[in-house]
């Protein structure tokens, strides 16, 4: 595990990155930006590195980067070919093996039609760690099924509860079947990397054995596409975010197909203010909301809204 951090630096910076590699499972962030202190996010806690690479829980005398220090990183990660990752510099984050995403920051080349070419003078860098929990969705897998029979699944969450997690594992334990269905075809619209974590096309992390993922692709045409093509059983994506998605879900739903979706949201109310919620779009697609939220500073399933639990 430790070996999927080290590889994203140079070979001259290493032997910086031991200690915080090992922590590979506790990691969820490493934030650098240039002059100032570098961030991790461990266990949802903010810590510092020392000059020598060492855990610190203070700023002061912490590591900070360097202009040319992200700019190697970068080089680095786009494997010295940085005309070869235009495009995923134009959508702001590059995906490497072992699934984690760099987000990347800084000044904006136009076209002359004002739209993004790349960026250049890197000042900002996001490593966001990937991390597969299998059995993450254990809690709630129940739920799903009503005699044999998957439920089209929304899940509202705010940011850092876990909603990409819980999302990834059920996607792999419906594809390869459990205790409460058979395994199902799932097909998974996973724009930007973060499900599948796939790099060159093929997915890092279990997504089961009959799961199709269409990586990079914009969510509303891919659903499309997938249903085109692959014959889904079950329609999976993460964070539903326009109209046009909502749509294309609506179609998939009209051809017979479950869907397994997440919206940001602190609760019902915010999706029916982002979206016109209804009761005809209630019934129409989805038979089970699950809406998450932190207690304690854990997450916890706050609210179940299931239109079928009397039928079970």
């Amino acid at each position: 595990m430790e070996q999927s951090i080290l590889q994203l630096f140079p070979s001259e910076y290493r032997m910086f990155w031991r200690q915080a590699a090992r922590e590979q499972e506790h990691l969820q962030e490493i934030r650098m930006r240039v002059g100032r202190p570098v961030l991790l996010c461990r266990d949802g806690n903010e810590i510092f590195l020392t000059e020598d690479g060492k855990f610190t829980g203070s700023c002061q005398g912490a590591h900070c980067a360097s202009e040319r220090e992200l700019g190697e990183i970068l080089d680095h990660i786009c494997h010295y070919s940085p005309y070869a990752f235009e495009e995923e510099l134009r959508r702001g984050f590059i995906t490497v093996t072992g699934g984690h995403r760099v987000g990347v920051a800084g000044q904006a080349v136009l076209e002359t039609d004002g739209t993004l070419r790349t960026l250049k003078n890197i000042s900002c860098l996001n490593i966001r760690i990937a991390h597969q929990r299998k059995g993450a969705a254990d809690r709630v897998l129940p739920r799903l099924y009503c005699n044999g029979m998957l439920k089209s699944t929304l899940i509202i969450s705010p940011p850092g509860c876990g909603k990409t997690t819980m999302l990834r594992d059920l996607i792999r334990q419906i594809s390869d079947g459990n205790a409460y269905g058979r395994g199902m075809n799932v097909g998974v619209v996973d724009e930007r990397s973060e499900l599948a974590g796939s790099f060159m096309g093929r997915p890092q992390n279990d997504m089961g054995m009959r799961t199709d993922v269409l990586d990079g692709c914009p969510k509303d045409t891919g659903m499309l596409m997938l249903l085109r093509s692959m014959s889904p059983q079950v329609i999976a994506i993460d964070e539903l975010g326009s109209q046009e998605e909502l749509r294309a879900l609506r179609c998939a739903a009209a051809c017979g197909c479950r869907i397994l979706a997440t919206v940001h949201g602190e609760d019902m109310g915010d999706v029916e203010r982002r979206f016109g919620w209804s009761d005809s779009l209630w019934e129409g697609m989805f038979d089970l909301l699950l809406v998450l939220g932190k207690e304690k500073g854990k997450c916890v399933i706050k609210q179940v809204y299931d239109r079928g639990e009397a039928e079970c």
